[in-house]
């Protein structure tokens, strides 16, 4: 594996420009130079319905088109930074099926989903109209997902607001962006 440090950014949100798209972009500013980024909208990479296969006498199937697309974009980074507003307490309807097919890639032959996701870090970035504590259930996702894998878990940035735009007004989110990536280390 290389030394630098690919972020890959997957935004949830159904809405382009979002507070959440908003405070990820904050964050992803104070990277350093040398750290490579891609960031890729979920809705714009539809996914079929998830087929639980895991119980099945049918083999998961090989992964094509934007499924795989999403799992070499996966395994091509270091970091992978969920985006997603807090919806209905959890994440957002695409985040919660890219994270089911990583059940599918845990059992598609040849994969290895779960050796290759280990070391790497899981961040998530996070906007909500209502009281911090009403995204727990979207941190522990995140949180759990990461250690059942054996990834890093950076942590989550949060910040409030509800109308596009009302997160810039949240000066403890915006102060908190700067410092979110601020511990990773690149070799020279």
């Amino acid at each position: 594996m290389s030394d630098s440090r690919s972020f890959l950014f997957l935004l949830g949100s159904s809405r382009v420009d979002g507070n959440t798209e908003t405070l990820a972009r904050q964050a992803a500013t104070e990277l350093p130079q040398s750290t490579t980024q891609r960031w890729i909208r979920l809705p714009e990479v539809p996914l079929p319905a998830f087929e639980d296969r895991r119980h099945s006498e049918v083999p998961q199937a090989e992964p094509v088109g934007d499924e795989r697309l999403l799992l070499d974009a996966t395994f091509a980074a270091t970091d992978l930074v969920i985006a997603s507003p807090v919806y209905w307490y959890s994440v957002s309807a695409s985040v919660k099926l890219y994270l089911d097919y990583w059940s599918g890639w845990m059992k598609a032959p040849g994969v290895e989903f779960k050796a290759r996701m280990r070391g790497k870090t899981l961040w998530g970035v996070s906007v909500l109209a209502e009281e911090p504590g009403q995204a727990d259930p979207l941190v522990g996702t995140l949180r759990r997902s990461a250690a059942y894998l054996g990834m890093n878990w950076g942590g989550v940035l949060l910040g409030n607001g509800s109308r596009p735009g009302d997160v810039l007004t949240d000066s403890a989110a915006i102060g908190a962006a700067s410092a979110f990536f601020a511990d990773i280390q690149v070799a020279a």
